[in-house]
């Protein structure tokens, strides 16, 4: 899967996908990450990327034109048909659902907004497939949303957990009916007076398959 990230910040992506298993997934070559700084499409002198909004109001746009062409440009890149998201508070709510939806896709472009948001044209317009949220609640941008998204669709790619069954049977998976997963016990079976469930220790798959669903919520 490629996934190319257009920010103001590239810095903000160096640490939570660049560990862990992002960083296995890219050394595996199952995921090409690809950062963008928005400002190195920039118009003028000053490499501008936003503007006041038209109407009067606080806060700062990012250009329709500026957009336009950093997206434009990603795509001359690749080769494909790319999904673009923006992540917006507008938008739908990222759930598990969706993710999974996304993991099949070869090519996503995230366009990370800021200030007070973009100008509605690079919707309008056409450049964007999809708009997402990943809740009721106003970040400073778009880096953090889709450093979640970023990991959230990852790890759904055949292999890059090692063991595939892991993101089968987990929270709101399709396997667990879309609901919270059980809770999980290990060494030692007593801690401070607290134990493991006995069901878990008697070795019945069938008894402890019943208990697990019946933890689920």
């Amino acid at each position: 899967m490629r996934i190319d990230i257009l920010t103001l910040f590239p810095g903000m992506f160096q640490g939570p996908l660049s560990e862990s298993i992002m960083q296995r997934a890219q050394d595996q070559g199952a995921l090409d990450l690809q950062i963008h700084d928005l400002r190195e499409y920039g118009v003028g002198n000053y490499r501008q990327v936003d503007d006041e909004p038209y109407g009067g109001g606080a806060g700062m746009v990012l250009k329709v034109d500026v957009l336009a062409a950093a997206i434009d440009a990603i795509k001359e890149k690749g080769e494909g048909d790319p999904h673009v998201i923006l992540f917006a508070p507008r938008g739908d709510r990222l759930d598990q659902e969706c993710v999974e939806g996304l993991s099949t896709r070869d090519w996503l472009i995230l366009v990370c907004a800021h200030y007070e948001g973009v100008d509605q044209r690079i919707v309008e317009g056409g450049w964007i497939d999809q708009e997402l949220s990943i809740g009721n609640y106003v970040l400073t941008g778009g880096e953090l949303p889709a450093a979640v998204l970023t990991d959230a669709v990852v790890r759904l790619i055949p292999g890059v957990l090692g063991d595939d069954h892991s993101a089968q049977e987990e929270s709101f998976s399709d396997a667990l009916d879309r609901k919270r997963e059980y809770p999980h016990y290990t060494r030692p079976e007593e801690y401070q007076g607290l134990r493991v469930p006995d069901v878990l220790l008697s070795g019945h798959h069938k008894e402890i398959e019943e208990w697990r669903r019946g933890q689920l919520s």
